[in-house]
């Protein structure tokens, strides 16, 4: 009987699609079938690929009426919101703007003895493990710049997700990026670890869990294969004294919230300010109370399921563990009947929070949030880095040299002022401790994905 994946709906637990998945003998195929076509692709002109890449881009926008509903049914966001096309546009043509530059070769001296500069090449086989929460956008972040900087590229899409490859996929075949150079597979994980640690790939990008991450580094143990990791995440919200307290609670909360609470750099705790915080929290209960969850494909439905019941349950034992705790809950259950006790969790605020509580230290990747009362930033710097985790830390303030102070001092891979949730293509992706390593975007992203070639070349 043959293997396959199958995305059960969070709408209503139905199977939405299923595909086999590809034996060992298959995936090694499509490994070496990349690898064949890699060097013909890194052949041609910088200026050709980059087009290639702006043409597929287009064309998955021209989809996006069809994508959104997928992805409603795949992995429960609410079609009010227009699925990623705004977000995975933004980042693959901005990789597009700057690779002339970022690929450039570093000239050091071309007199009468020597020619001398470093060349970026590609690194050969790119395979790209992408999350199913933003399945768009994640993905996009090395498709895009892996193709442009001649990488053949795999893409080994997360299994709630098994549309979203193949869309990309039709998307960049359909404007003339070679088949064997941009493949959609549907691997195991046992079938993807033997091909990593067999050398099938010279670079894989795995976006998921720490024990996702670990996996992936077992398996290339001993290859040399190039990894980059973005792993979990924990962050922090600080509010400081001098903050606007109605901005502050109105982006942190969505933040939290926002695809119930299924995002890479989603704020996970948040530290208020004393003077601060009793406003903070009735402007926080008040946004939220206001949320309608529900079918994700009704317009007016502003939090759908969890992609899966078993992320809901985690949750709920996190909320259920901190309130035996002693935490206190802001949220009445009764103002969101839809709670079914399955994949529809309603969200939650929780104060009387410390980090005793695995609410406050584990990843809950779901609608809950807790927060404390905080002194100065002494205090807040110190609970913002007790966690195992670095991706993002959002602070809130007017004063922007305190804000650089500040950060200075977290222990994370981005600092955001007034602002939270959001990626910046120009700026380096990436974080610390076990959120994993490597960096995406950016001219860095570049460096990722390419290999340093020196010439030293002695003229006669």
């Amino acid at each position: 009987m043959t293997a396959s994946i199958r995305c059960i709906s969070p709408i209503d637990g139905s199977v939405y699609a299923e595909r086999p998945v590809h034996s060992d003998a298959e995936g090694g195929t499509a490994a070496a079938r990349a690898r064949a076509a890699q060097a013909g692709w890194a052949a041609r002109p910088l200026d050709e690929r980059v087009a290639l890449v702006r043409a597929g881009v287009a064309r998955v926008g021209a989809m996006n009426d069809e994508i959104v509903p997928e992805l409603a049914w795949q992995m429960g966001r609410p079609v009010r919101y227009g699925g990623e096309f705004g977000g995975f546009e933004e980042r693959a043509l901005h990789m597009a703007d700057i690779a002339a530059d970022a690929l450039a070769p570093i000239r050091i001296a071309d007199d009468a003895r020597f020619r001398r500069y470093i060349r970026r090449v590609p690194q050969g086989v790119v395979l790209v493990v992408a999350p199913w929460n933003y399945p768009y956008m994640t993905a996009i972040n090395t498709v895009a710049p892996a193709l442009i900087a001649g990488n053949a590229v795999v893409l080994k899409h997360a299994s709630q997700t098994p549309l979203v490859g193949e869309r990309m996929a039709a998307a960049f075949h359909a404007v003339g990026v070679p088949e064997d150079v941009f493949q959609n597979v549907f691997l195991s994980h046992d079938t993807t670890s033997a091909l990593i640690g067999a050398g099938a790939f010279d670079f894989v990008n795995f976006t998921g869990s720490v024990a996702g991450g670990q996996a992936i580094e077992r398996a290339a143990a001993g290859s040399f294969t190039g990894l980059g990791l973005e792993l979990g995440g924990k962050d922090p919200g600080y509010v400081m004294d001098d903050a606007d307290v109605e901005a502050a609670a109105e982006t942190l909360i969505d933040g939290a919230m926002f695809n119930s609470g299924q995002c890479c750099c989603g704020i996970e705790r948040i530290y208020v300010a004393e003077p601060l915080y009793d406003a903070f929290l009735d402007k926080a209960v008040s946004i939220v109370e206001g949320y309608r969850l529900g079918n994700p494909l009704e317009q007016e439905t502003t939090l759908g399921p969890m992609a899966q019941a078993r992320f809901a349950d985690l949750v709920r034992a996190q909320t259920a563990e901190a309130l035996a705790a002693g935490a206190r809950a802001l949220i009445d259950p009764k103002r969101f009947p839809q709670e079914d006790g399955g994949a529809y969790l309603m969200p939650q605020i929780l104060v009387d929070v410390d980090h005793s509580m695995r609410v406050m230290r584990e990843e809950s990747f779901g609608p809950v949030v807790g927060i404390m009362k905080v002194r100065d930033d002494d205090e807040a710097v110190a609970l913002m880095n007790d966690s195992d985790f670095g991706l993002t830390a959002a602070l809130w303030t007017r004063d922007i040299d305190r804000a650089e102070r500040v950060g200075d001092r977290i222990e994370t891979g981005t600092v955001f002022m007034n602002r939270a949730d959001y990626l910046d293509p120009a700026l380096c992706w990436t974080g610390c401790k076990q959120t994993g390593r490597g960096g995406g975007l950016s001219v860095i992203g570049y460096h990722n994905l390419t290999r340093p070639k020196s010439y030293h070349l002695k003229k006669a």
